[in-house]
């Protein structure tokens, strides 16, 4: 049996977390693209749904309050039969099956695609998927060959455990040797080719557009439950 091919010698360097974290972001954008199409007229409906039981429940709220305060109820005991109340706990329960309608499909279509994404593309002779190869990434086994498919699927499998632990198992990646968990676990490493010490500059102004949306989307959830929390108390 021939052994399994090599990298080449220069894809000697394990990456850093900043370079990993670019490629990865830039493969996430295509696959939550992907996913979002495939799901959007379930997401248009559990919006919808959403807003319905929202309002629902916000005005069976606001009844129940000015009950009590008209009646000279007392406030302490305003919570506890708000959440005995029949007609709260249903609106309550329409909006979070609402919620989950909304999120569930995206995130699993997300996970399926992830999956066949990453391994099919690291299975293959660019050992990258599309992000990494464009920052001149490869997957390999810590000796630098080739990963089976059954060794990546472990990888892509183990990087749950590097989410769950808040992200500790990815910061693993930012010291020396450069792994993080899912690369210790199933005994792979993030290998550079890219003859580059430094991010390319397109690389940098994608994670500088990533911030500026971050920060946009903070400052309109901020907006909206500020106007949410006004309309409430008006």
């Amino acid at each position: 049996m021939k052994n399994a091919p090599t990298l080449l010698p220069t894809a000697t360097r394990a990456v850093g977390a900043w370079r990993r974290y670019a490629a990865w972001s830039l493969d996430a954008a295509v696959v939550a693209a992907v996913s979002l199409s495939l799901t959007w007229s379930r997401l248009q409906v559990a919006t919808h749904a959403i807003g319905t039981a929202f309002a629902t429940l916000t005005s069976r709220l606001d009844r129940q309050l000015g009950d009590a305060l008209l009646h000279g109820g007392d406030p302490a005991q305003l919570t506890p039969s708000l959440l005995h109340d029949p007609g709260v706990l249903a609106a309550a329960d329409a909006l979070q099956s609402a919620l989950l309608a909304l999120c569930l499909p995206p995130l699993l279509a997300y996970a399926l695609l992830g999956f066949l994404y990453h391994v099919g593309f690291q299975c293959g002779r660019w050992q990258a998927s599309p992000g990494q190869r464009a920052l001149g990434l490869v997957v390999a086994r810590v000796d630098g060959s080739h990963a089976s498919p059954a060794r990546l699927a472990l990888r892509h499998l183990a990087a749950s455990l590097s989410w769950l632990t808040l992200n500790l198992g990815h910061a693993l990646a930012l010291v020396p040797p450069h792994r993080a968990l899912h690369d210790l676990l199933s005994g792979t490493v993030v290998l550079d080719d890219s003859h580059a010490p430094r991010l390319p500059a397109w690389a940098k102004a994608w994670l500088v557009l990533q911030a500026l949306l971050l920060a946009g989307l903070l400052a309109w959830g901020l907006r909206g439950y500020l106007t949410l929390l006004q309309a409430t108390l008006a």
